[in-house]
């Protein structure tokens, strides 16, 4: 026996239904909780009842959360052309397209502000996607 108790939430995860369908169960009686605080919790054996089968354990929270970095970068360039702007947005625009096997996907805006000849970037993304992306951008708008 298990003295786990669960929340809505990770009942709803756990069962793949949506956190008010649990609520709903419960306040119809389907679904065995107590009330503590302002929140239901839902015994392990509850669970297995609702269900009609035994349920395996979720897995333990470090298993189940994946490390997940993102990098946000503003980049300004004076002294850019149109032309020079036009293709440097269509560069980032086809490297971030073109991202390889495996790596987080990448979100480039741009925006040139023609009065005053400064191109803004965006970049949005994993670590070493944001890294090259950035290389790029050195190569083309270096002095």
């Amino acid at each position: 026996m298990s003295d786990r108790l669960y929340s809505v939430e990770e009942v709803a995860e756990h069962l793949g239904l949506h956190v008010r369908t649990i609520r709903n169960y419960v306040r119809d009686g389907r679904l065995k909780a107590v009330r503590i605080g302002k929140q239901y919790r839902i015994r392990h054996e509850d669970l297995e009842a609702l269900t009609g089968g035994p349920v395996p354990a979720p897995p333990s929270e470090t298993v189940r959360r994946h490390r997940h970095t993102e990098v946000s970068s503003i980049v300004e360039a004076d002294a850019v052309s149109r032309e020079t702007a036009d293709r440097v947005t269509t560069m980032l625009t086809a490297a971030a397209a073109g991202r390889e096997p495996g790596g987080q996907p990448l979100r480039v805006t741009t925006a040139y502000d023609e009065e005053r000849a400064r191109l803004k970037v965006v970049v949005l993304g994993g670590l070493a996607e944001t890294a090259r992306m950035l290389e790029y951008m050195e190569g083309v708008l270096a002095p």
